[in-house]
């Protein structure tokens, strides 16, 4: 196995642009499983971050019913993943999703049959007037199908909040986050409100892995210089934080690959209540 860099990043931010932020995201992006790595360990220090109102903004998601909302712009990633914007109701509208939940969202299958599948925006509160998803679409999938023939004014359902993570400043010391294909997202989701909350210390250290260089998305356009292969037991044990009682372990991506990480975490001592799985 090869020698893998680590990308140290730390950042402080001093007056409200959002460009800073669009660059970070340009950084650490989704979509992945097995064969380009990306490890980067982020050692998280806050951002100032003004807000966009001055009173409460309206929030939209409803937990018990569906409601719709505009695709304003769709921007292909790669061949076969792309982002999504989605306007709210008005320009001050936020999504009301509280950081570490996502979303479910109802379409229609290629035989026109209905459909249904979770998503964690990469925007987060602080966004109003839109959200965004990156969605990977995969040939034979059934929501796949549905993203894939949306046009710029179709319309998307959706309802929320929904799932098990539960995120507060501070909560723990550091995160040690594995990610495999578009399981990026609910870890870019927590690292953008570390980054957003001047008073919140978290480390943040990320495993990042890609089918191929291509699949990942969001990333500038320059040559693959990190590392290629398969996480490994070795890899977290070097790059995440060691078994603690004030660290989390956070894992998402294809089945195989969570099931892979939880023996490799099993047998470095990470308790089962250090773990979460999205």
């Amino acid at each position: 196995m090869l020698e893998l860099p680590i990308l140290k990043m730390s950042f402080r931010l001093t007056k409200f642009d959002f460009s800073h932020f669009r660059y970070f995201a340009e950084k650490l992006q989704p979509e992945l499983l097995g064969g380009a790595v990306a490890i980067v360990a982020v050692g998280l220090t806050a951002a100032y971050f003004y807000r966009r109102f001055t009173k409460v903004p309206k929030r939209c998601l409803d937990p018990n019913n569906f409601k719709e909302f505009e695709l304003i712009k769709k921007t292909q990633l790669s061949h076969n993943s792309a982002r999504f914007k989605f306007a709210l109701p008005t320009p001050n509208s936020v999504l009301g999703l509280p950081v570490g939940k996502n979303i479910l969202a109802r379409g229609r299958d290629s035989l026109g049959e209905e459909v249904m599948r979770s998503y964690t925006p990469i925007t987060l509160d602080s966004d109003v007037g839109y959200f965004e998803l990156v969605v990977k679409m995969y040939p034979n999938g059934k929501m796949s199908h549905h993203f894939r023939q949306m046009k710029i004014g179709d319309k998307l359902e959706v309802k929320g909040p929904k799932g098990r993570f539960s995120y507060k400043p501070g909560q723990v010391r550091a995160f040690g986050m594995i990610a495999g294909g578009s399981g990026i997202t609910p870890m870019f989701q927590i690292t953008r409100a570390v980054l957003e909350n001047p008073k919140d210390k978290t480390m943040i250290f990320l495993l990042y892995a890609n089918v191929t260089v291509d699949d990942i998305l969001l990333k500038p356009p320059n040559e693959w210089n990190g590392g290629v292969g398969y996480i490994t037991k070795e890899m977290i044990q070097t790059h995440c934080p060691a078994p603690s009682n004030d660290i989390q372990i956070l894992k998402c991506g294809p089945p195989l690959m969570n099931n892979a990480m939880t023996t490799y975490l099993n047998a470095l001592g990470y308790q089962p209540k250090m773990q979460f799985q999205f």
